[in-house]
């Protein structure tokens, strides 16, 4: 129910400032819980998973049409912003009913699952690029995605595999997830009494790693992890607190049709700097003026591994002005998005599958070249293979689910 005027002026100021930005505090006993899945999440975490399928195979025609080409974020800012979206769904409701101790335990059973499965995923890459090497003298694949060390300092790259210190290439993004998930049940905790405060929180933590250049090590290479947790975890919490929202059955971010009109403006200004040289040179010109002035990087540049804020805003402007579309609701119930739907419901799977069936594919392309109509039938073949799998293990549940009712 909305508050007079006078009831707010009698409110602490931080509660007022709370309750006009639309952002409100979620109260398990008044909130109307959520059912059912949201297709428009399985769509484009689908969606998603697609581009991130084409992107590892560099070198292809397709490239050119994922969503890199038209903005400053990429997949990898959707994909991180839906796995916070996802896990605010899937696990804030048994914090909220139930003993906290299953509820941490839930979270941190997926975290353990992504751990074995990076693992697994990161000895079948060495397995494709050594057999490449092996049986068909492509020694080139074993100086990429950051395989060399292997052969240089082979027992501390041995140790920094399971450690998560030495990540191939490509392969860096589950390692973000899982400590991510780890920190899950904190953020869940604090979201669900303070969510305000928690994103203020989150934001602090983005701009100190920014500012001190704040990361988790390499080893036994220098530098730190391509996908940096301290930066990253700001997409992850927004989105981990719109999902706890959504299950309560509420916005975490209001309607606005200002705010609407200021990100699709943006979204807009974006596409135009990428597709018009001039504009682009200008904008990179403004930015190092600023640079200059005293702004660190994180602010005037598009540096991926702290998620530089023109990358942040716009992937945060994109993901308000899809979720504000009614329209997408109708696109994403459609039968012609099944295929989608169905690999973002199978997104671990269809992730690790594909991460796999890149790497293979990037060795079929080192041996053999490239060409639009080879480009085609390799990677039409890959997504059919995803869809198919998709598919299958999603049949396999709802069969599972169907016999264990009981009968009658």
């Amino acid at each position: 129910m909305p508050e007079t005027l006078a009831t707010l002026k009698r409110a602490p100021l931080f509660e007022r400032l709370r309750t006009f930005a639309g952002f409100a505090a979620i109260d398990a006993s008044a909130a109307k819980p959520r059912s059912g899945r949201d297709a428009r999440l399985d769509m484009f975490r689908g969606l998603a998973l697609v581009m991130i399928f084409i992107n590892h195979v560099p070198g292809t025609f397709y490239e050119n049409l994922t969503s890199r080409n038209f903005g400053f974020s990429d997949a990898a800012e959707a994909f991180v912003f839906m796995s916070g979206l996802a896990a605010g769904l899937a696990y804030s409701g048994r914090f909220v009913a139930g003993p906290l101790w299953p509820a941490i335990a839930k979270v941190w059973a997926r975290a353990r699952q992504l751990y074995f499965v990076h693992l697994s995923i990161t000895m079948i890459a060495l397995a494709i690029f050594a057999g490449a090497a092996w049986w068909f003298g492509l020694d080139e694949v074993l100086e990429k995605n950051n395989i060399a060390p292997i052969f240089g300092f082979p027992l501390q790259t041995m140790i920094g595999l399971p450690l998560l210190t030495h990540q191939l290439g490509y392969l860096n993004i589950l390692p973000l997830y899982m400590t991510l998930l780890l920190a899950t049940p904190l953020v869940i905790a604090a979201g669900l009494r303070w969510p305000v405060q928690t994103l203020l929180g989150s934001i602090l933590v983005w701009a100190l790693a920014g500012q001190f250049r704040i990361n988790l090590p390499n080893f036994p290479t220098q530098g730190g992890w391509f996908f940096n947790p301290f930066s990253w975890q700001i997409l992850f919490v927004i989105g981990l607190l719109s999902g706890m929202a959504m299950k309560q059955g509420r916005r975490f971010v209001p309607r606005s049709p200002v705010l609407f009109g200021l990100c699709a403006a943006f979204l807009l200004f974006v596409l135009l700097w990428v597709k018009i040289p001039e504009l682009g040179d200008a904008g990179r010109q403004g930015l190092g003026l600023l640079s200059k002035l005293g702004l660190p990087f994180y602010i005037t540049w598009f540096d991926k591994t702290f998620l530089a804020l023109p990358r942040l805003l716009h992937a945060l402007a994109l993901f308000y002005v899809v979720a504000s579309l009614g329209v997408m609701y109708r696109i994403a119930d459609s039968r012609l998005m099944t295929p989608l739907r169905l690999m973002g419901r199978q997104g671990l799977a269809i992730f690790a599958t594909g991460t796999v069936l890149s790497l293979f594919l990037q060795a079929v392309k080192t041996g053999i070249g490239g060409g639009l109509l080879l480009d085609t039938a390799l990677l039409g073949g890959g997504l059919l293979l995803l869809a198919g799998l998709a598919y299958v293990l999603t049949r396999t549940q709802e069969m599972s689910r169907a016999a264990a009712r009981p009968a009658g």
